[in-house]
């Protein structure tokens, strides 16, 4: 099957400029999607709880802030952009009270809409428009004329015209300058949660944390172990982001490449693959998303234990040490530090 990719062309940026948009949160997602929209034309207002943090800031950039009811009643189109675990609570005392009758729901992640934990009533377009980076590459790469690619979908068209909003919205926060993916919540939320669970995080996470170990234990310095480990991640991430998994195995010495061939089905063997299915069915059937919302309700017990523990290890200190002594500066945006949270 060919995926369907809509551009610039594909998309009338004059239909979503016609309307007024609600952006719900203004984090890393929020203020990028909020400053691109005015920037193409279109009228914006942010919504935020009364005290937040973020409204001077959204304020300072220009932008008009309301609370969340008020941004609401007079949107034509409203994209939460709230953590996944509080949006059922703020689209259920927030929003849904205040939504006009014919008002478009945008989410950048199908999570809830997909589990149940949101189920908009018939009359409203329910549509996803998901920039497949962080916030702040979605921005800077506006402003430079470029774009991040996202993935849109349309699980419910109540107007006829759900996909029209959606490719607009696309279009003004420069997502068609690069590519929209068509897709369904149903297949973002599945393979975005998969992804993230068994490989981009997880998977990645575990597989350094174990090399530490291996190496560390074996009596290597853990300062050499990390930069053997940890460090160079980023230059091969970067080249198989570049040009697939070709070049980076094409850029690497012959000895790396041979040892990539010989050596990896031996770490990750067909066993981590079933490991994988197993995960994409805690995934599908709803296992995990109901681990995740409990934990959660209770107030995050098991999930900040879990921090704690992975940002405890001998890894995370050594790696503070290293990036000290060899030249980052406290302009950098560090976040391991015991202020960051």
């Amino acid at each position: 099957m060919v995926a369907e990719i809509y551009y610039d062309d594909d998309a009338d940026l004059s239909v979503i400029q016609g309307k007024r948009v609600a952006i719900i949160g203004y984090g890393s997602q929020g203020h990028a999607h909020a400053l691109n929209l005015r920037d193409s034309g279109v009228e914006v207002v942010v919504g935020l709880r009364e005290g937040s943090s973020s409204w001077q800031k959204a304020a300072e950039m220009g932008l008009r802030v309301a609370t969340i009811a008020e941004a609401v009643k007079v949107a034509d189109v409203v994209m939460i952009l709230t953590p996944d675990q509080v949006q059922r609570v703020v689209y259920t005392q927030e929003i849904e009270p205040n939504l006009k009758d014919d008002a478009a729901l945008f989410f950048a992640h199908g999570f809830n809409v997909r589990f149940g934990y949101i189920a908009p009533s018939a009359g409203h377009d329910v549509c996803m428009v998901a920039p497949k980076g962080p916030g702040h590459t979605v921005r800077r790469q506006f402003e430079e004329g470029r774009g991040v690619p996202a993935i849109v979908a349309v699980e419910n068209d109540a107007s006829g015209q759900a996909w029209d909003v959606a490719l607009s919205y696309a279009k003004a926060i420069g997502a068609t300058r690069a590519g929209a993916i068509k897709t369904t919540f149903k297949e973002e939320t599945e393979t975005d949660l998969f992804g993230e669970q068994s490989v981009l995080c997880g998977g990645v996470s575990q597989l350094i944390t174990y090399g530490f170990e291996v190496l560390t234990e074996a009596g290597y310095q853990p300062e050499i172990a990390y930069f053997e480990v940890l460090h160079e991640m980023k230059l091969i991430v970067d080249l198989i982001n570049e040009g697939g998994l070709t070049k980076q195995r094409w850029s690497c010495s012959d000895t790396a490449e041979y040892g990539d061939y010989v050596s990896g089905k031996r770490v990750i063997t067909p066993d981590v693959k079933e490991n994988m299915k197993a995960v994409l069915a805690d995934i599908q059937d709803g296992t995990f998303a109901k681990r995740f919302i409990a934990d959660q309700d209770a107030g995050a017990p098991e999930f900040l234990q879990l921090r704690k523990e992975h940002e405890s290890h001998s890894i995370e200190q050594t790696g503070r040490e290293l990036r000290k002594a060899f030249g980052w500066t406290d302009e950098d945006e560090d976040y391991t530090g015991s202020a960051a949270r």
